[in-house]
């Protein structure tokens, strides 16, 4: 049985591709074929519709290197794992259909190819899941280190005044590491004022403005003064109505202006010298 699935499914690949990607653009709480292109969403099918052949065709450890690239791909175009069971099912409902309209499956032989598609599709769902959720974690877990490893670096810009550009989602982990970056880097460039840029933080809610008061409160420990510079009139106005309290911190929209107020504390400023 499962070769005259395999072969149903060659010989009519272009009709269930078709009627395939219509039922999944009919998912209206999962947009993911809406915001791919025509190119892809036809580029994906197709690589999608040869792993379900795989499976009943191929062996497991070609099918296995399939679906780990297929899993791969899709978490790259967002495709959540309600979407991929989804098409799991769509596709595997569209072949069967196809088949007992064209007399393959009849009522004497519906009975077994019930279960050889149940044997068929459920196995490849369990897979999928399991070889997404291992992916996305890895994918997740490869972020996170290059996010750690593009931020939270105190950067010398003049003499006692230093920069630490802020970016991505601060959690407790990501603050721990600001803390000890920012204190072991006022110690080395013996800063005397710290500017903690949040231009690149998409969202300040009140434990991320906690984590930065306590950052600000240990850099005033070790004797430097700290500003928040790069608030955005939408984060100043989510600090208002979360009423987190910034009155010990000189703040400034730009890093160019926070840049002109450190150097005036350390009694420099900028001029214009005029060519001669």
């Amino acid at each position: 049985m499962n070769k005259q699935m395999a072969t149903y499914i060659q010989e009519n690949m272009t009709d269930i591709i078709a009627r395939w990607q219509q039922m999944m653009r009919d998912e209206k709480d999962e947009p993911s074929f809406q915001v791919m292109s025509e190119e892809m969403v036809n580029q994906t099918s197709r690589e999608f519709a040869g792993l379900m052949t795989s499976s009943l065709l191929e062996s497991h450890q070609v099918y296995e290197n399939r679906l780990q690239d297929f899993a791969e791909k899709v978490v790259r175009l967002g495709w959540s794992i309600t979407f991929m069971t989804k098409a799991i099912d769509h596709f595997a409902e569209i072949v069967y259909e196809g088949m007992r309209e064209a007399g393959t499956i009849h009522p004497d032989n519906m009975d077994g190819f019930v279960h050889e598609f149940a044997n068929w599709a459920t196995p490849i769902r369990n897979s999928m899941i399991d070889t997404y959720s291992k992916t996305w974690e890895r994918t997740v877990s490869l972020q996170k280190i290059a996010l750690q490893e593009l931020s939270a670096s105190l950067i010398p810009v003049f003499d006692k005044v230093s920069v630490m550009p802020l970016v991505g989602t601060i959690d407790t982990e990501r603050a721990k590491l600001i803390m000890e970056n920012l204190l072991d880097g006022v110690v080395k460039h013996r800063a005397e004022v710290v500017l903690l840029d949040i231009t690149g933080v998409p969202v300040v809610d009140t434990m991320v403005a906690h984590h930065i008061i306590q950052a600000a409160d240990a850099v005033r420990l070790v004797g430097a003064k700290c500003m928040l510079v790069g608030i955005r009139p939408e984060i100043a106005q989510t600090i208002v109505t979360l009423g987190i309290n910034l009155n010990d911190f000189t703040t400034t929209s730009t890093l160019q202006r926070g840049v002109e107020q450190a150097l005036a504390w350390t009694n420099r400023k900028i001029v214009e010298v005029e060519e001669v």
